[in-house]
């Protein structure tokens, strides 16, 4: 009985996920290719994610501390960490990305600074929920088959 309450614990975070828009269909389709042999491949893979996009973010961090107003250059950055973004399913970070490249095309310094400082606390806020979320799912055990947030 105690699986089955985390299971439904960990569907409801799911969907508040989905509902409160930081995660897109991207994330059930790399939830879908987990199979018996690797079980936690979501896991692994926003594991992944999570370490390449730290580094990119101090990437982004150096470059405009070190060119100041090379927007070119913080665009070019920041698209990377927006595709990462995109191959997990990770939304809110997304529209913050395309926000903060938005501000390079305008050449807008103060526009960069003010949406990297927002991708910076929505990378950190889907950390923390896609951990509690990983968590509840290791405490449950295995599943079946991963579910979309509105058939649960």
């Amino acid at each position: 009985m105690e699986y089955a309450n985390l299971r439904r614990q960990a569907a409801s975070l799911k969907r508040s996920l989905f509902d409160q828009g930081y995660l897109d269909e991207q994330f059930c389709q790399v939830e879908d290719l987990q199979d018996e042999a690797s079980p936690n491949f979501a896991e692994e893979v926003v594991s992944l994610f999570f370490k390449d996009s730290a580094r990119l973010v101090t990437n982004i961090e150096q470059a405009m501390e070190k060119y100041p107003k090379d927007f070119n250059r913080w665009d070019a950055h920041m698209q990377q960490l927006r595709g990462s973004c995109f191959s997990i399913g990770a939304s809110k970070m997304n529209n913050e990305c395309t926000s903060f490249r938005n501000s390079c095309g305008e050449e807008n310094a103060e526009g960069c600074r003010r949406t990297f400082q927002k991708v910076k606390r929505e990378h950190a806020i889907l950390r923390q929920k896609l951990e509690s979320y990983f968590q509840l799912l290791r405490q449950a055990g295995p599943a079946r088959a991963a579910t979309r947030p509105g058939s649960m």
